[in-house]
């Protein structure tokens, strides 16, 4: 089964939601800032965006701007950004679609049709 990690007041969230159910799709729903993708999951994803740590980021939020983790990012390993995001789940880009052969941040429909189908 897929895992959606999402926040609620997200309107992507919630588009992608809706996509995944109107493709009668299962999955499960996991509130990212409560319980943050694990840092295997995180890295599944890093390895499916060539290693672009950015790409794993939320790097509109207002705690990817005030945490210092952009200043921070060239130094840190991605071990090191796996801890931070899972000490704050904002930090990770959503929605966050991760399943057997599904590695999928943000949401742009055709890439989710191409992946999820």
């Amino acid at each position: 089964m897929l895992k959606f990690y999402e926040y609620d007041k997200c309107s992507t969230c919630r588009n992608a939601r809706k996509w995944l159910d109107a493709q009668g799709v299962a999955y499960e729903r996991l509130p990212i800032r409560d319980t943050p993708p694990s840092p295997a999951e995180l890295q599944t994803m890093l390895d499916a965006y060539d290693g672009d740590i950015k790409k794993v980021l939320n790097t509109s939020s207002a705690d990817y701007r005030t945490s210092g983790i952009k200043d921070e990012l060239p130094n840190l390993s991605p071990s090191d950004v796996f801890a931070r995001l899972q000490d704050t789940g904002n930090l990770v880009k959503r929605p966050f679609l991760i399943g057997d052969g599904v590695t999928i941040v943000g949401f742009k429909e055709a890439e989710w049709a191409a992946q999820v189908s």
